[in-house]
């Protein structure tokens, strides 16, 4: 009968022979792969079925930045009024404050 130290060693070196021959069919696998995209020309795309996207000049605007509406004239911190209240703004409402006296 085996000790377990004899079987753990025995694991470990079929696990190693695995790991090889693994290795050895994925690199002929991956030359196979290679060897017929070039002979038909194809691309990863084509592999993938992605069809390449091809947009027109006018579709590939810059964003644009959209002018501040409101600012704290102590600190100079401003908001567009898009998004979330900053947190100045919000304290100073919650002081008492009105939106309309940042107003730029």
């Amino acid at each position: 009968m085996s000790s377990l130290q004899d079987l753990l060693a025995q694991r470990a070196e079929i696990e190693k022979k695995i790991a090889d021959v693994q290795r050895e069919e994925r690199a002929t696998a991956i030359n196979k792969v290679r060897a017929m995209m070039a002979e038909f020309g194809l691309t990863a795309a084509d592999i993938a079925g992605k069809a390449p996207v091809v947009r027109a000049a006018s579709a590939a605007k810059p964003a644009s930045k959209v002018a501040a509406k409101y600012r704290n004239a102590a600190t100079g911190e401003s908001w567009t009024g898009r998004g979330l209240q900053p947190k100045w703004l919000k304290a100073a409402l919650a002081a008492g404050a009105k939106i309309e006296d940042f107003t730029i």
